[in-house]
């Protein structure tokens, strides 16, 4: 662990190297007097000529393609484990802000999410996970941020095109009405809501959806734009002072943390409302220190907010273990608290939304940076990142080359801190093994005859926090089950009667939503079945397959018989399949190879190695019809 001297005055350090010295041992003691000649950078930590932007928080995604598919699967108590290591306050990642898809029943990464009005005349607000979530959240946080964000649309609000914006008030009160259901359903207050995720805005919808809102009651719930990139929203915004009014935050994806002079132009809120996408290792967590303090070090955001909140989907499927932590075998309890948890904690455990960053803040002279914040009532919290170029680039932008080098740092404290008696200093160290420390708890610093300035060593991939609250905590449960490959058999009648979530248990939607369903007409074996419920096309998001797909199991299965009963309920160009080894899902769902077993409506049948059914090893007619349940069995062995 990194030794650090803490002084201003001689006497002070002698203090310091001597207690140094009796927590490291003896070999910290030639280090404690190098330090002591060693030059350094100074920085002055003061509120004198007042006070930065206003803090609004940390979060995390959960959505873009079903990300937190598998989580609602966990049994107890490894479900609760696991929402408390990412909301609970105090506990792990303490996370201020959640945000979801609105779901649009449309491929939007790794999955598709069932839309709360599949077709005009059709509402339900108790489709999908998403509100399940957010109330957990509620339940961990209750002071929580929410926020709503549209991915993709069904198909019926384009009018046979495939795009949101041909009717705009239609648009806007299908978005006003997932808010609305949230307070009544589930007494959800959505705090924010934003357009459409990395796609085109339409200022004039911006504009109808302001209106709307404000004619439901629902002035409290403010506006993100673009969600996509800073240049276009607020070029616009300068020029037409009624979208500059709406627009309540200026949110960028992945800023590369810089924000551009327009953006920073309007003086709204600057949020880089999606970033990290990165697998959540060492370098993953290296990452996301960075950006934290940097977004707003370099570019004035007040708010970060990781895709995605948890790992709870196929690792197979595109960004596989992208998570802030990894929870993706329901099956067996097994989830593993990952790095980024703990970076998030440097912050999120010692600020709160409506805390204020200090003016004096930037970067360390040897690499790196700092931030400092203040809830105005004489607290501090100073969040310090060394994080190197090697090991914490993100899996976007280009990160630019840049060196860390080990550095003495020295902090003063000025204005209303200069007479802080006491920091606790919580400390993090990435890389090898023997070196990794992950938020650990070091001897508090007294500077009660120091006048208010303090000495660390720096090194590589290191994070401190030092803070006047005592409330932090390493949160901990006994360790979960261990990791266990899906089940060799694998067997569901969906024999539930009242099912609390729409979705099946492990099948993870591709392309298309397959929900319970009762048929009341069948009083027999197929009384209860999984159905594949669109009707019409998507307004896509990403490339959804022309066949719709619902993926469970293991990727890495090669011998196996899958056998299933189907229904075909559209006469004559209905059809339906079951497939094993597919190899892609997510965005590149349309370009999935394996073994496909079809029958049609039309009597006939087909086996492809494809799901878009050109690479075809059989065809033949077979006495199928609509209306009527067959049972298919497909089984694959390895030649």
């Amino acid at each position: 662990m990194a030794e650090w001297l803490l002084s201003a005055s001689r006497q002070r350090r002698v203090k310091a190297m001597t207690a140094a010295a009796g927590s490291a041992g003896r070999a910290a003691v030639p280090f404690l007097l190098c330090a002591l000649l060693a030059p350094g950078g100074a920085y002055v930590l003061d509120d004198s000529d007042g006070l930065g932007r206003e803090f609004d928080g940390i979060g995390a995604v959960s959505g873009g393609g079903a990300t937190s598919r598998l989580l609602v699967n966990y049994p107890e108590p490894y479900r609760s484990q696991i929402l408390d290591y990412l909301f609970k306050p105090n506990f792990g990642a303490s996370l201020h802000i959640l945000k979801v898809e609105i779901g649009g029943d449309g491929q939007t990464t790794d999955g598709t999410e069932p839309s709360h009005m599949h077709y005009a005349l059709d509402e339900n607000y108790f489709r999908g996970y998403e509100w399940w979530l957010m109330k957990e959240a509620k339940k961990r946080n209750p002071n929580i941020t929410l926020i709503g964000l549209p991915w993709s649309f069904p198909g019926w609000l384009g009018k046979g095109f495939d795009w949101p914006y041909v009717n705009l008030q239609l648009t806007a009160y299908y978005v006003v009405t997932w808010i609305v259901g949230a307070k009544r359903y589930h007494d959800l207050d959505i705090d924010y809501i934003g357009i459409w995720n990395e796609r085109s805005y339409n200022a004039n919808y911006i504009k109808i959806l302001r209106k709307m809102l404000n004619s439901q009651g629902l002035q409290r719930v403010k506006i993100i734009a673009s969600d996509n990139l800073w240049e276009s929203i607020s070029a616009a915004m300068l020029l037409d002072a009624e979208l500059f009014k709406v627009v309540d935050v200026i949110g960028a994806h992945y800023p590369g943390t810089h924000s551009v002079k327009d953006a920073r132009l309007t003086g709204k809120k600057l949020w880089s409302s999606e970033d990290f996408s990165t697998l959540n290792s060492d370098t993953g967590a290296g990452c996301w220190g960075r950006i934290l303090n940097q977004n707003y070090v370099n570019g004035y955001m007040t708010s970060t907010i990781a895709w995605n909140l948890v790992a709870s989907y196929y690792e197979q499927l595109p960004y596989g273990r992208c998570g802030l932590m990894t929870a993706q075998e329901p099956w067996s309890g097994h989830y593993v608290v990952e790095s980024p948890v703990w970076v998030s904690a440097h912050t999120t455990q010692f600020t709160q939304p409506g805390w204020y960053y200090l003016k004096t803040v930037g970067h360390l002279e040897k690499g790196g940076s700092y931030v400092a914040l203040t809830d105005g009532l004489g607290n501090l919290t100073i969040i310090i990142e060394t994080m190197s170029h090697k090991h914490s680039k993100c899996i976007r932008p280009f990160l630019p080359y840049f060196n860390v080098s080990q550095q003495f740092a020295t902090f003063v404290l000025k204005g209303s801190f200069s007479e802080i008696p006491e920091l606790q200093v919580w400390y993090t160290k990435l890389g090898k093994t023997s070196e990794r420390f992950l938020f650990k708890q070091l001897d508090s610093l007294w500077l009660l005859d120091s006048n208010g300035s303090f000495t660390l060593k720096l090194q590589e991939d290191e994070l401190f926090t030092l803070t006047t609250l005592t409330t932090g905590r390493k949160g901990s449960y006994l360790p979960p089950p261990k990791s266990q490959r899906f089940p060799s058999t694998y067997k569901d009648d969906f024999n539930v009667d009242y099912p609390f979530f729409s979705e099946a248990p492990n099948f993870a939607d591709q392309t298309g939503v397959f929900e319970y369903f009762t048929n009341m007409e069948d009083p027999g074996e197929h009384h209860f079945t999984l159905r594949q419920v669109l009707n019409q096309r998507p307004i896509t998001w990403a490339a959804d397959a022309s066949n719709t797909i619902s993926i469970i199991g293991d990727y890495n299965w090669t011998n196996l018989t899958i056998k299933c009963d189907v229904y075909i309920e559209t006469p004559d160009t209905g059809g339906v399949f079951i497939a094993g080894r597919v190899n892609k899902g997510g965005i590149l769902i349309r370009s999935a190879r394996g073994i496909f077993f079809w029958i049609f409506a039309n009597g006939s049948y087909r086996v492809t190695g494809d799901l878009a059914g050109w690479i075809i090893y059989a065809l033949g007619r077979v006495e199928v019809t609509a209306k009527t349940w067959y049972t298919l069995t497909l089984t694959i062995k390895l030649m």
